[in-house]
């Protein structure tokens, strides 16, 4: 598991996890776990690339992941839930901190147009209805 130190520490704070629903077992499975601070370039080949946005959570990120053929898609996690979201800059009242979340989404605005890369938004039901699944895939 690879994971911001920040959120770690979150999950582990019990006052932090009651607040905001963490859930010491989703996170301490016995597994090995390793904390990042900030970007980190999981096979150190740009493939895929650990980015934080925080916001949503203390330590929330996402991944920019580089495929041959398909070119760069950004796995935006929970930086927007819906892709009016992220055209209005709207953060969901669930989130740790807007200023953040806003800041998150900027970040991503330009990845996008630095890498040209595809958005693909978590939750965004028209938007997965237009995606490839499976047996599909990118490549």
């Amino acid at each position: 598991m690879v994971v911001q130190r920040r959120e770690w520490a979150a999950g582990m704070d019990p006052d932090i996890a009651a607040q905001r629903g963490f859930n010491r077992a989703d996170f301490d499975l016995g597994h090995k776990v390793i904390q990042i601070d900030g970007e980190h370039d999981l096979f150190g080949d740009g493939s895929v690339v650990c980015l934080p946005t925080y916001g949503h959570t203390p330590g929330h990120q996402s991944l920019l992941v580089h495929l041959k053929n398909s070119g760069f898609i950004l796995l935006s996690g929970d930086v927007v839930h819906l892709e009016e979201n992220f055209e209005k800059n709207i953060v969901p009242s669930l989130n740790t901190n807007k200023a953040q979340s806003i800041a998150s989404m900027e970040k991503v605005r330009r990845l996008i147009a630095a890498y040209k890369a595809a958005l693909f938004i978590n939750h965004d039901k028209s938007q997965t209805d237009k995606l490839k699944l499976l047996p599909a895939f990118y490549d």
